[in-house]
């Protein structure tokens, strides 16, 4: 169904309001992005990025707009987490079946493409113009230099806020009755650093895993780059004995590392230089209601459920945002209203699953992954279904590689999680974890919950 030509805003030049400007062009609507902050291909970019890990469901979206393949050619598919666990030999954990991946992207490279072909379509960027305040019934919004300072004013007939977690149109949202609004920080912050590339510009590490170091309360990581570079990330308590707080030192930097991570210590380029350059951040889940107001308004992204990072899955859900969205414009034409009323509804249970989700996922990646039992759990997992792939699917699989809403996902990993814990209390399942004897019970287990998991 075709749309009238709207005057649309975006505020926001990130990765959620870029990609949604060029879905709106496409219906043939006139937009204008405005940022705060200045043009990202004029500048370094900060060290406080945490690399992207595309997955199906930002493939589905940039496939809707024939960019997928461009996109991939900036990627790197990782099939396997590489365990870096104390006092074991390295090895790897395949992520779902043969040939599935998820993608280390730059979130600055990404950034600028995705910039780079909103201006091709046809997209104005406005950027160092800062949006502070909107007139939500008029969809007027006003930019200025200071908050205290003189204001422009432009009138829009549709505004988009992708402004992120702190939004100010949110911010506008908020004050109005009966908004919804919860914000929760965890107690760990996180550091980039870099290992760099080998002097031919080959990677130091496996280029094709995400390689992980666990220990129980915090955690480093490592992802590729194309130049052969790996972004890492330390996530880290800001307090406690092992903490952001206690490494206030050059000295103290290089003795936490040489303690729990002597084994990449080596590899990582001007360590304590890039420790106290780069800044540490602090991570939030966000969650709010409603995500629209009448035809005039809509939340897209962080800016109306930001999450932890540890599903990789933020920018995913952020893009599925536009493909849904792109779906009710397509069905509804011209009626906005029924359009963003639809879209947050489809989308506010599934944006809460992801959140709980990507904390558990947390949890599991810095403690469990290193634990005995909790590999037995997903060897057992693994083993039941390559054997019964109709009937069970790996909670992560159904996150990562399939566009089943993130609600049922979560609905059935619960449920499926039940059943594990039955199947773990089996006397001596470490020496039968593959016998008939835990294949006939698992099978028991979900005729039991009435359901195909």
């Amino acid at each position: 169904m075709t749309q009238t030509s709207k005057n649309i805003a975006i505020t926001g030049s990130g990765l959620i309001g870029s990609l949604l400007a060029i879905f709106l062009r496409r219906h043939g609507h006139k937009i204008t992005v405005f940022d705060r902050r200045p043009d990202i291909r004029t500048i370094k970019f900060s060290g406080r990025s945490i690399n992207l890990a595309m997955s199906n469901r930002g493939w589905n979206t940039l496939r809707q707009v024939g960019l997928e393949e461009e996109i991939k050619e900036i990627a790197i598919p990782l099939y396997r987490r590489a365990m870096h666990v104390e006092d074991k030999p390295l090895y790897f954990q395949n992520y779902g079946k043969e040939d599935e991946a998820i993608w280390s992207i730059s979130r600055g490279l990404l950034n600028k493409r995705m910039i780079e072909l909103s201006e091709a379509e046809g997209v104005e960027f406005r950027f160092n113009e800062k949006v502070w305040d909107i007139d939500l019934p008029k969809a007027q919004i006003f930019t200025g230099t200071s908050e205290k300072g003189a204001w422009k004013e432009y009138d829009f007939d549709i505004v988009f806020g992708c402004d992120g977690a702190f939004s100010r149109i949110r911010h506008k949202m908020q004050r109005r009755s009966r908004f919804d609004y919860s914000q929760d920080f965890i107690d760990v912050g996180y550091k980039e650093l870099t290992i760099p590339a080998n002097a031919d510009g080959s990677h130091k590490l496996d280029k094709n895993s995400f390689h992980i170091w666990p220990r129980e309360t915090f955690m480093f990581i490592a992802m590729p780059n194309l130049d052969g570079s790996f972004t890492c990330t330390l996530f880290l308590p800001f307090e406690g004995d092992v903490s952001f707080q206690k490494l206030g030192t050059k000295k103290e930097v290089i003795d936490f590392f040489e303690s729990y991570f002597p084994d990449v210590i080596e590899d990582i380029g001007n360590l304590t230089d890039d420790f106290f350059k780069n800044p540490t951040s602090a991570m939030v889940t966000m969650k709010c209601f409603p995500w629209t107001y009448w035809d005039k308004v809509a939340l897209v992204g962080d800016s109306a459920h930001a999450i932890v990072p540890f599903y990789g899955q933020g920018m995913n859900a952020g893009f599925e945002d536009i493909f849904v969205l792109n779906q009710l414009i397509s069905e509804h034409g011209d009626e906005w209203e029924t359009i963003f009323d639809n879209y947050q509804r489809i989308r506010k249970p599934n944006a809460d699953a992801i959140a709980e989700l990507s904390y558990r996922n947390f949890v599991e990646m810095s403690s469990k992954t290193a634990d005995p039992k909790f590999l037995l759990q997903k060897k057992i997992e693994k083993h039941f279904a390559q054997k019964h792939p109709d009937k069970w699917i790996p909670v992560y699989s159904r996150v990562t590689f399939s566009d089943q809403p993130y609600s049922e996902a979560l609905a059935i990993g619960d449920k499926q999680e039940k059943i594990m814990q039955e199947i773990m209390a089996i006397p001596d399942i470490n020496l039968k974890w593959d016998s008939d004897e835990v294949e006939k019970r698992l099978l028991e287990l979900i005729v039991k919950n009435n359901t195909k998991i």
